[in-house]
């Protein structure tokens, strides 16, 4: 049996997952339940549109559930304590503040594990290539963000 990869998540991140497979547990599953009885009162199910859907439904919601047993069985998580005592290099957990060489921007993220990425709002993915370029970065250094068409530098401003 193959070994499963770790997920890694913040503590935050960790408990949003053990969060949603409670929700997906004890409130989706049930609701698919009662759609699926209900779709079955209404007789033949050979044509039964309601019930092929709550069917498409229930598998969906039941893969979800294994995904997140899954995530949760194999989490990671970042000692974020270990991220703040280290200030001096960007490691996962870490929120830099960097500046953009090329349109002169600041921006500032929080490096985290995939599950937990969310760019819109500060979030990056330690597997992005940004990130990757900015993981044991210290301030003042400018890292090339490569493995993308066009290579840029960005110049780390401030680690926290």
């Amino acid at each position: 049996m193959a070994q499963e990869e770790k997920t890694v998540v913040t503590k935050e991140g960790y408990q949003e997952l053990v969060n949603e497979l409670d929700h997906m547990l004890h409130e989706v599953r049930q609701d698919v339940i009662r759609e699926l009885q209900e779709a079955r009162a209404q007789g033949d199910l050979s044509e039964n549109a309601d019930y092929d859907a709550a069917r498409e439904r229930q598998a969906r919601v039941e893969a979800r559930i294994r995904d997140l047993e899954s995530m949760i069985a194999n989490a990671q998580i970042i000692d974020e304590k270990d991220s703040k005592k280290s200030k001096k290099t960007v490691k996962l957990g870490s929120t830099v503040k960097i500046l953009d060489m090329e349109s002169n921007t600041e921006e500032v993220y929080t490096i985290v594990g995939s599950v937990e990425a969310d760019p819109l709002n500060g979030k990056l993915s330690n597997l992005t290539p940004l990130a990757i370029a900015l993981l044991d970065s210290k301030v003042g250094d400018t890292p090339t963000v490569t493995q993308i068409e066009e290579p840029y530098k960005v110049k780390i401003l401030e680690i926290k």
